[in-house]
């Protein structure tokens, strides 16, 4: 037998292998992990699965917060932990990251805002409403703000997206991403292996020991790629929605996001609001609840007491 055809047989039941051993070794950390961080809220049935959402603090209006793309409720520690002094806070979970189950496909804006109030009415979590997004939770916001009008008393948008930087257009194609490499490759255990190796391991911010573990699985980078192709159908969405009326809104700004346009972008989002403002973190990138969560309490906070004015004139 051909020598080159003996190594490549070799090679190729050692890369099998080690391909069954990782696999095995992703279910059994994944198993692990379930059992060492265990949601810190309640798992909802949204329709045949579960979408998890934690609730801290006491009064009204109650503040929701949905988080940017990829992105969930845990690194909103903080700011929730901080607002819940103020009010009642609640931060969830898009379907197929944290602690929620996935859920159907697109996975955009539209279908975003629908789940979130499907989970508040099963949850029984009843408004009135301050609703805070960041980045893709920007766009959701906008459309629950449109659909759920009524339920709504005040809008934070913690350097959103604005629709008009997605420049590609919506197709069947954008809003469905049947193979992702990163999720393939943590079917294995190699991204939870790369974040355990020294050199590559990110550090986590107190009380967000979690984050890590539940954002290598595969499902959670699956749904990361399946939320960036529904973007293009995100912003459409989004765009449609030109106006809060006279509904509070705070647009938070990272002083620090250098992404070209930026600026201009934030500030075009003050026109969704006849009684709009801007405020700015001065310090921080587009991650404000990391890197200056300070700056969005304040902004949370503020929107809490102008809604509570406002009701008592």
């Amino acid at each position: 037998m051909n020598t080159s055809l003996i190594w490549l047989g070799r090679v190729l039941v050692l890369i099998t292998g080690l391909a069954l051993i990782g696999a095995i070794y992703e279910r059994m950390a994944v198993a692990a992990d379930a059992k060492a961080y265990p949601p810190p809220g309640q798992l909802v049935d949204v329709g045949g699965y579960h979408l998890h959402i934690s609730c801290t603090g006491t009064g009204s209006p109650t503040v929701i917060i949905d988080a940017g793309l990829g992105d969930w409720s845990t690194t909103w520690g903080f700011v929730q932990e901080e607002v819940a002094k103020t009010t009642r806070v609640c931060a969830y979970d898009r379907a197929g990251l944290g602690w929620s189950d996935a859920g159907p496909l697109p996975r955009d804006a539209a279908q975003h805002a629908k789940e979130l109030h499907t989970l508040l009415q099963n949850a029984q979590i009843p408004g009135p409403y301050v609703m805070v997004g960041h980045s893709l939770g920007g766009l959701d916001v906008r459309i629950f703000v449109y659909d759920y009008s009524s339920e709504v008393v005040g809008v934070v948008l913690v350097d959103s997206m604005n629709p008009k930087q997605i420049t590609q257009s919506p197709s069947t194609e954008s809003q469905s991403q049947p193979f992702s490499l990163s999720a393939v490759l943590a079917r294995f255990g190699i991204a939870r292996l790369l974040v355990k190796l020294p050199l590559l391991a990110p550090a986590m911010p107190l009380g967000q020991e979690a984050y890590y573990p539940l954002y290598i699985r595969p499902g959670s980078l699956q749904t990361e790629a399946n939320e960036f192709g529904g973007l293009p159908a995100s912003a459409a969405q989004a765009a449609v929605v030109k106006s809060f009326g006279d509904l509070p809104l705070i647009v938070l700004t990272a002083k620090l996001n250098n992404n070209p346009g930026w600026p201009e972008w934030q500030t075009e989002l003050l026109q969704l609001s006849s009684n709009s403002r801007q405020l700015f973190a001065e310090n921080s990138g587009h991650n404000i609840q990391v890197e200056q969560p300070d700056a969005a309490v304040a902004a949370i906070v503020k929107m809490v007491e102008l809604v509570r004015q406002s009701t008592q004139k």
